[in-house]
């Protein structure tokens, strides 16, 4: 039964997929490592919305992997700025100079686990669309569609059944088949199970409440913190820094600051800007000071786009030429 439900759902596949510049229509076999490894590392945790413009221009300006491992560090967390999850983009680098260095892409799962950041996930879809080997890459999409089909509340069952189910020598096609369903048919909320090639397979559908499965996982309270932003403006300049290369936005460039704390420094801010990270949320003070702090450099307000500063220091940065506008209008 479910063999014949994994056909369907690569002829669905076949018929319906999704036209990514990452991917190689249906039935061609593998595909250019570097494609697959890239979009796989942009799309953790990140929507094929926003990816898709930002691969692009990855692809147009590093073409392969040489030139990638060749570029700059700064560049490419540039390039990578506003797309989050920083960590990622070192990553990144790291992966890409390894891969250089040892000559090409490992073509097995478990050589692909070996690179700096890739996770059993980001290895098995490598492995399996790069290169067709039988592996299972199970990430958000693919555990829904399968939790909802075998009717697993427990997503701990969810890699098991997966396995049982995936088709041998159609691994690469059926993951991205799962993926496209997930996204597009057996959504989170609202699946459109009258369109779904699964349907008839389908205990949640059978059930009535597909919605269920898998269960939802328990939310956790995000601690809340507070950072501190040095505002030196030089007529239409504001200086910027680097973070130190390690911990979170990692060798991105910010606003200078001392480290952020659980406590409320005692400021009279500019401006504040408040920021939700996966594990805690931020506010952010911008505090105004006369002369430059750090080391760093006078960033031309005209070409702030050019910075690659992330989402939190952008955002902060906006928010203080408001609230300098605002007061300029009071004046």
């Amino acid at each position: 039964m479910h063999a014949k439900a994994a056909s369907r759902l690569l002829h669905h596949y076949r018929e319906h997929a999704r036209a990514l510049p990452w991917r190689a229509p249906p039935g061609s076999g593998r595909q250019e490592p570097y494609r697959v490894w890239l979009s796989e590392v942009m799309l953790q945790q990140t929507t094929v919305a926003t990816v898709t413009p930002r691969f692009l221009r990855f692809i147009e300006r590093w073409p392969t992997i040489e030139t990638l491992a060749a570029a700059p560090d700064e560049q490419i967390l540039a390039e990578w700025a506003g797309l989050g999850y920083y960590a990622r983009a070192r990553n990144l680098i790291a992966c890409a100079r390894a891969i250089v260095a040892r000559g090409g892409f490992p073509s097995s799962e478990a050589e692909l686990r070996k690179l700096p950041g890739l996770g059993a996930y980001t290895a098995a879809a490598i492995a399996a669309i790069a290169f067709g080997e039988d592996a299972v890459p199970v990430d958000t999409n693919v555990e829904r569609v399968v939790a909802r089909v075998f009717g697993l509340a427990d997503r701990t069952e969810v890699r098991a059944a997966a396995g049982a189910w995936w088709p041998v020598g159609d691994a690469g096609d059926f993951a991205q088949a799962c993926m496209d369903l997930g996204a597009t048919v057996c959504r989170p909320k609202a699946p459109a199970c009258p369109y779904c090639p699964l349907r008839a397979d389908c205990r949640a559908a059978a059930l009535g409440t597909p919605e269920l499965f898998p269960a939802p996982k328990a939310r956790k309270v995000r601690p809340h913190r507070f950072g501190l932003a040095w505002w030196a403006r030089r007529d239409d300049e504001v200086w910027l820094t680097r973070r130190p290369a390690t911990g979170l936005l990692g060798g991105m460039a910010a606003l200078p600051g001392p480290e952020w704390s659980d406590e409320r420094p005692a400021a009279n801010p500019l401006a504040v800007h408040r920021h939700g990270f996966t594990h805690f949320t931020l506010d952010l003070l911008v505090v105004r000071v006369a002369e430059p702090i750090g080391d760093g450099w006078w960033q031309p307000l005209a070409d702030l786009a050019d910075a690659g500063l992330p989402t939190l220091y952008r955002r902060a940065i906006e928010a203080a030429l408001h609230a300098e506008r605002e007061r300029r209008l009071a004046a």
